[in-house]
């Protein structure tokens, strides 16, 4: 059992959500906000970006995936496990740059 709700709920957000908009709805909604300001360091960084917005970023890169009108499920789904397992692939790529190395590792990205 979790126990009782607290009197006053708090709201935690980034510094996306700093306007007068969004502090007048947790007003009305009865929430007290915690907003970080923009132009001021937040003082807890929980990284340099999350996990998701880092990998819906990497999933916004293939084009194909954001005109795409196909309703039929079985398609989508193709496009979305072929964009994770091209995104994963190169990750891998990118990480085996750095932790394996070898002398003669040509200085170029491109593969020769």
């Amino acid at each position: 059992m979790i126990g009782p709700l607290p009197d006053q709920p708090r709201m935690h957000l980034d510094r996306g959500y700093d306007s007068t908009k969004t502090r007048d709805l947790l007003q009305i909604l009865g929430f007290a906000g915690e907003i970080a300001i923009k132009g001021v360091p937040a003082p807890i960084q929980a990284g340099k970006r999350w996990p998701v917005e880092r990998t819906h970023s990497w999933m916004n890169g293939y084009g194909k995936l954001r005109r795409f009108t196909d309703k039929r499920k079985i398609i989508v789904e193709f496009y979305l496990y072929l964009a994770a397992s091209l995104t994963v692939i190169r990750r891998l790529i990118n990480r085996a740059r750095t932790v394996y190395r070898w002398p003669t590792r040509p200085t170029t990205r491109r593969l020769r």
